[in-house]
């Protein structure tokens, strides 16, 4: 576990060992004023837990949860118990990064910040130390003491009261909903995406998968000119909903058994020749392949997608066409952009919302989020 910054501060022991923590049975009614929130275990349990409402020490604040979406990875830290090889479920580990809410108590020395303020939760709390280099010069997705709400072994968001340093909370003006202050955390993560892919005005554009990153990109491919756009899936649901959000994106069906390079000329068709720019959000092989090979010479392929450790990629055709290769971790400086471009009316995220469940019902919610058969983008838990 981390050893800087805050991570003794949001020590997950100190929630595990108090004694009013306690894992609700199923179907047991929580008391109406507990902290409840939705745990997950190595033995890929999800379940609703009671723990104690923290209290805010100086420069933090005690906010009321009021939306948290459920992210890919809080089902997948349920059903796998791990993210590669450093991030692993190793005791109750509380879930939610996704997340907005209503500041209700404030600790010494916070003053800008008052009760009644309406918030997003930045989820990656970084050393902010000025030893730490990546802090310092603004890249503090890559601080190596980062606390990373929901993220083992921290516990998560999806809680009705969590504590927070002041600092890292972003203000919701009034026409944005905490719903929509919840989806700026999938937001900020393809804006960082766009803004390092170098994505510019008209340059003819490929997303790679229609899921909840690849139609958050798909959005802020949109607002930033983008111009074709094409996405693709290996279902048609996911291509029709993308077409409802942005209705002039172009889709492509992935056909199962379909090689990369038939794909790519399948995209390349839609597209009117070669993109300049693949936002790759599967982070699936074969994906890879189809956006390397759908991808003009001096083009830019950028995976957001989180995949298999080890992967084999088409090395020589990269080499010949001089396509550039980047990677994503996170995000930093994104949430200010984020707020800014929905109130501004530029990217609408409201349609993403396709199910809705109060928190004392988390549990289902889970189970739909983790069932395709359910048609889920995003599932969102109120409180």
């Amino acid at each position: 576990m981390p050893d800087g910054g805050y991570a003794e501060t949001y020590s997950p022991r100190k929630v595990l060992d108090d004694p009013s923590f306690r894992v609700l049975a199923s179907g047991e009614a929580p008391a109406s004023d507990a902290n409840i929130a939705a745990f997950y275990n190595p033995n890929h349990e999800i379940h609703l837990v009671e723990k104690p409402r923290p209290t805010p020490g100086p420069g933090q604040v005690l906010v009321h949860v009021r939306a948290t979406g459920i992210c890919g990875s809080d089902v997948h830290f349920w059903k796998h118990g791990r993210v590669g090889d450093s991030m692993v479920v190793t005791d109750e580990c509380g879930s939610g990064h996704e997340s907005a809410g209503e500041v209700i108590e404030i600790g010494e020395g916070v003053t800008q910040w008052k009760v009644g303020d309406r918030v997003a939760i930045e989820a990656g709390v970084p050393c902010s130390k000025p030893s730490c280099e990546y802090c310092r010069v603004g890249r503090y997705n890559a601080c190596p003491d980062v606390v990373f709400f929901s993220t083992p072994p921290f516990h998560g968001t999806l809680t009705r009261y969590h504590l927070h340093p002041a600092e890292w909370l972003h203000r919701l003006p009034d026409s944005l909903s905490f719903e929509e202050g919840s989806l700026c955390e999938p937001l900020a993560v393809a804006l960082a995406g766009v803004e390092r892919a170098g994505l510019r005005l008209g340059d003819p554009t490929l997303i790679c998968g229609a899921g909840p990153i690849g139609l958050v990109s798909l959005l802020s491919a949109r607002a930033a000119g983008a111009e074709p756009i094409v996405i693709t899936d290996l279902f048609q649901s996911r291509l029709d909903f993308a077409k409802k959000l942005v209705p002039g994106v172009r889709t492509v069906l992935i056909e199962r058994g379909l090689t990369p390079k038939d794909a790519a000329q399948k995209i390349k068709a839609a597209a009117d020749g070669p993109v300049k720019v693949a936002i790759e959000c599967s982070g699936v092989e074969s994906s890879v392949h189809t956006a390397v090979h759908a991808t003009q010479f001096g083009g830019k392929v950028f995976i957001i997608g989180v995949g298999k450790n080890e992967q084999v990629f088409p090395f020589m055709h990269l080499s010949a066409n001089e396509i550039d290769v980047s990677f994503q971790y996170r995000y930093a400086n994104q949430y200010p952009k984020a707020i800014r471009l929905v109130a501004g009316g530029l990217i609408n995220l409201k349609p993403l919302v396709t199910h809705r469940f109060k928190l004392e019902d988390a549990v289902s919610a889970f189970h739909v989020a983790a069932d395709p058969s359910q048609g889920a983008i995003k599932v969102q838990i109120h409180d």
